[in-house]
């Protein structure tokens, strides 16, 4: 069984509704246990609270609850310029939760799948980063998320830290909701064009996830060892790489075609320093899937694939 923490928020909507769909058992909390009390987290552990049964619905606590195999983490503080101003709560949240999470994990003998970021990198490179290049944040989010790792790496084994950038989904605020209603209100809107990365669908990172749970479950019967895929650190993001401005003028398009956007609007590129922010961010932050996708054998879709199929989903929603 699964334990799914954050299973409300964008990726862990996405995450639960891909573990319904494909039959695997799960449980998920959010605020209500505290990932900074490791007596919160060692009570929902070991009492596993009510069940999300294969059809999504919630049922009663059962008599003998199945063991807790997985712990797949998408809990963080991830207000970046807020992060600045608020490091204590950033640091007790993406450095202690993620300790406290693998700590449990390595208690109840699961395996951990943690979510990470491209900001534990500066952004000064010009080439995907791959998950040998040391880390180097630049701002507090990034240094809290890059602690996290350290952490969860000095606590347990059996662990997969997924690192990702550009996350967008279909539950809760993301670039391509808010840029979608702002050209649906606007004449014109200027967009940083000095920032390169990559799109990510959370559908295709959640995806990769259950891959990587079905691989390791079925790893003992195959292949006789306890993982298809070596524990360690990986990189996920969808394929190619692009600015957000270029990344916005693909939304335009996009969401004209499929009538997200009805009416014109003039996209207008400009500099991060026109728009200074409290929080730096990386320049380039391209991540290499090399890893994952021979370890997985895995074709992972263009950014500009996956984003035309979630602007023409029927979950699609901009309000």
């Amino acid at each position: 069984m699964v334990w799914l923490i954050g299973d409300k928020g964008m990726l862990g909507s996405e995450i639960a509704r891909q573990l319904t769909e494909n039959r695997i058992q799960w449980i998920g909390s959010g605020h209500e246990v505290d990932i900074t009390n490791s007596a919160e987290l060692r009570k929902f552990a070991t009492s596993h609270g009510p069940i999300a049964n294969t059809t999504g619905l919630t049922v009663t606590k059962r008599k003998v609850p199945e063991k807790i195999t997985w712990v797949i983490n998408c809990a963080a503080y991830t207000a970046v310029d807020k992060a600045e101003e608020d490091a204590e709560k950033a640091e007790e949240i993406n450095a202690e939760g993620a300790l406290n999470i693998a700590r449990i994990a390595r208690e109840i003998g699961a395996k951990l799948i943690h979510i990470s970021t491209d900001y534990v990198f500066n952004g000064s490179g010009k080439q995907p980063y791959t998950e040998e290049d040391a880390r180097n944040p630049i701002g507090v989010y990034g240094r809290t998320k890059a602690e996290g790792e350290r952490q969860i790496e000095k606590e347990m084994t059996l662990y997969y830290i997924i690192r990702t950038a550009w996350l967008y989904g279909f539950d809760g605020k993301n670039f391509v909701y808010t840029m979608t209603k702002a050209m649906n209100q606007r004449d014109s809107v200027k967009v940083v064009n000095d920032q390169r990365g990559t799109p990510t669908c959370c559908v295709d990172l959640a995806e990769a996830i259950i891959k990587i749970i079905d691989s390791a479950e079925k790893a003992p019967f195959l292949f006789g060892k306890k993982s298809a895929l070596p524990y360690g650190i990986y990189h996920f993001t969808d394929s190619g790489e692009t600015t957000w401005f270029d990344f916005c003028n693909k939304i335009y398009e996009y969401g004209k075609k499929y009538g997200r956007i009805t009416k014109d609007c003039t996209i207008e590129p400009c500099l991060t320093a026109d728009y200074p922010t409290p929080a730096k961010r990386p320049a380039y932050s391209v991540l290499s899937k090399e890893k994952i996708k021979a370890g997985l054998k895995i074709k992972i879709p263009s950014w500009e694939e996956s984003l035309e199929k979630f602007i023409k989903d029927p979950k699609f929603d901009a309000q």
